[in-house]
């Protein structure tokens, strides 16, 4: 049977788009998947600094139809997306480490969701310890103890290792996604590809 690893900060609007779409997918096929948060700004700093100079510098015909397939992908997926947020780019760390901690607790789904939901459906800025909380209750998480938890060294070193092997196996944003280990997908748009891997196997 294939594994799926999915790297993802939800930091990113594709991702979002990935992380819904690549869950029916996982379904019809009967493929697990291991979800695998980690810091995309730590990721552009090492490896990928043309980003920040992109959004420095934008191509204002390419960015215009980044916005317009935004929205033809929002729609086609049945999921809201305002582009762009207030605040863009977000500080993520926070829902990142508790998205380890909602792992822990098999509720890494609808922690993750309710974080992508609040920040790109509802413009919510999730750097902010009130929206933590609120994701917290939405996905089942009691906040406080999330709150303590996301302070822990030990939370802290784990989405580093997780940042630190999506660079080492070749990743260069997100959504990252392996399948079988070696086998990388970069973005929301190569689901179909993945899907024919899966079917391969």
């Amino acid at each position: 049977m294939a594994r799926l690893e999915f790297f993802f900060d939800i930091s990113s609007p594709w991702t979002y788009l990935a992380f819904e779409n690549i869950q029916p997918l996982a379904s019809e096929t009967g493929t697990g998947i291991e979800w695998r948060p980690f810091m995309v700004g730590g990721l552009f700093n090492t490896i990928n600094p043309s980003v920040y100079e992109m959004r420095a510098n934008p191509v204002p015909a390419k960015w215009d139809y980044m916005a317009k397939d935004l929205a033809d992908w929002s729609s086609w997926s049945g999921i809201k997306i305002k582009w762009q947020p207030t605040v863009f780019p977000v500080n993520s760390v926070k829902v990142m480490r508790a998205c380890l901690i909602a792992g822990d607790q098999d509720k890494l789904v609808p922690f993750a969701r309710a974080c992508f939901e609040l920040y790109w459906g509802e413009d919510q800025d999730i750097s902010q310890n009130d929206i933590v909380a609120e994701a917290c209750q939405r996905g089942g998480l009691d906040p406080a103890e999330v709150g303590d938890a996301i302070q822990q060294p030990e939370i802290k070193q784990r989405l580093i290792a997780n940042s630190d092997e999506v660079i080492k196996r070749g990743g260069f944003g997100t959504p990252t996604i392996f399948v079988n280990q070696t086998d990388m997908y970069f973005g929301n748009d190569r689901l179909p590809l993945i899907r024919a891997a899966i079917e391969r196997e």
